[in-house]
């Protein structure tokens, strides 16, 4: 039978729009530590960041953290400064963390005494690049202006960025009350969720604006609006990205654990990052019993990097396997090549200019293997079931050459190895070589 023609709705010459990332102009706030320095906005890279589950009274502990957290990939690392204890300790871990080389910013997360601590340890505001203001925890009443007020001027005086980090948790109860009163009284009024959407903006823009009538520079200014539901947290946001041009921090609150939290967070924040909204994130993971606090940022780089926002690692594509699959030699391969990418980026990244953007196959069988390797730098197709046991390997889009027997997995990590120097190492010679050249033709040219 026959299926009736379908209409030809789109000529067949028609370009099709390629998808990418909108853009948004937002301000650009200015995170620094000494000579390093993260900006936030603007043309900016949309920025990683996380926090440290550690008590902050322990130093040690709380500085190898950060450090772990840093070398994963976190561009600025969020630490609680609760106490008279942690606070003291600031300075210390910012000491610790320089004796180590280890410039990452740190954000201090202040919550109902942050108006003491900045006041009474003024070297704790000091080692902060960044401080962390929830405004519905900083105070009831007459108190809550006064003591915002305190911590906005000593982020003035310290030169410090604030993010205004609005929870739908911890909201300002005497807002979200004076707008449930006036919402009752309209003719129509609106369901109780949009009045929490409401309160969450005007809370956090109402305490902006406060910031800069108290003299915070405006570019120094990031907002956010945490809740822990995806389709709220889309919703409030783009509310937001309307209203202001304000940087923005995106991140579900309470993602939770494992494969919940990793979705929730990857599904909310691609939608918005995908709209152009949002300049830094955070990946709000519970960890799993022994599970490292840096998979939270391993999570958030890939999100970053699926999009094509930004790139971090060379990418691995490998099939997920199937009946043609019943050797789980490819899946093994896939992971070793993965780990060994990642362990080895940190030095290859200094080392080899532009190897993050290396796109290397690991395929299970004859179907898509070669064409999947064709299409990356380097790639290798291994025989499935019932195939003959050999895996053509594929360079640059060319077959290069079979491996064959029990070391393919061995024989295939020396070959990304080495392609990895031969295009990489090149690369950075030639760059080294300019270098040198340019420094000449200065030195020549000052005689």
């Amino acid at each position: 039978m026959n299926a009736p023609d379908a209409p030809n709705l789109l000529d067949p010459l028609e370009p099709i729009a390629a998808a990418a990332p909108a853009a948004r102009r937002s301000r650009q706030a200015v995170v620094r530590w000494g000579d390093r320095v993260v900006t936030v906005g603007g043309d900016a890279p949309v920025r990683v960041q996380s926090m440290t589950n550690t008590d902050t009274v322990q130093v040690i502990e709380t500085a190898i953290q950060v450090k772990e957290l840093a070398q994963a990939g976190s561009e600025l690392v969020r630490i609680t400064v609760n106490t008279p204890e942690a606070a003291a300790a600031v300075p210390h871990i910012r000491e610790q963390l320089d004796r180590m080389g280890v410039d990452v910013p740190l954000v201090g997360d202040f919550h109902y005494n942050g108006h003491r601590l900045l006041t009474e340890f003024p070297a704790m505001a000091a080692a902060l690049s960044k401080y962390r203001i929830n405004p519905g925890n900083v105070g009831k009443g007459d108190k809550r202006d006064r003591q915002f007020a305190m911590m906005v001027e000593a982020a003035a005086r310290h030169d410090k960025a604030v993010r205004i980090g609005v929870n739908w948790g911890s909201l300002d109860q005497e807002l979200l009350a004076q707008l449930m009163d006036e919402n009752a009284r309209r003719a129509r009024p609106a369901d109780a969720k949009q009045v929490m959407y409401q309160a969450l903006v005007q809370s956090a823009l109402g305490s902006a604006a406060y910031a800069r009538e108290l003299g915070l520079d405006p570019n120094q200014i990031i907002i956010s609006c945490k809740v822990s539901g995806v389709q709220d947290l889309i919703s409030v946001y783009r509310a937001l990205a309307a209203r202001c041009d304000y940087a923005l921090h995106l991140g579900l609150t309470e993602a939770g654990m494992a494969t919940k939290g990793t979705v929730a967070s990857a599904t909310a924040l691609g939608v918005l990052l995908q709209e152009g909204i949002g300049d830094t994130i955070r990946v709000s993971l519970t960890p799993q019993p022994g599970e490292a606090r840096t998979q939270e940022v391993v999570v958030a780089l890939e999100i970053l990097q699926s999009l094509g926002l930004r790139t971090f690692n060379p990418s691995v594509t490998a099939c997920p396997g199937c009946g043609r699959t019943t050797s789980t030699t490819f899946q093994e391969l896939a992971k070793q090549i993965d780990d060994f990418l990642r362990a080895q980026m940190p030095v290859w990244k200094s080392r080899y200019p532009g190897v993050e953007n290396l796109k290397v196959a690991v395929m299970g069988c004859i179907v898509n293997g070669p064409g999947e390797s064709k299409h990356a730098d380097i790639g290798i197709s291994l025989p499935g079931t019932g195939e003959a046991p050999a895996a053509p390997v594929f360079i640059d889009g060319e077959k290069a050459l079979t491996l064959r027997g029990e070391g393919i997995a061995t024989e295939f990590h020396k070959i990304v190895e080495n392609y990895i120097e031969r295009r990489f190492g090149a690369a950075a010679g030639a760059a080294s070589a300019a270098a040198t050249q340019v420094s000449a033709s200065i030195a020549t040219a000052s005689h």
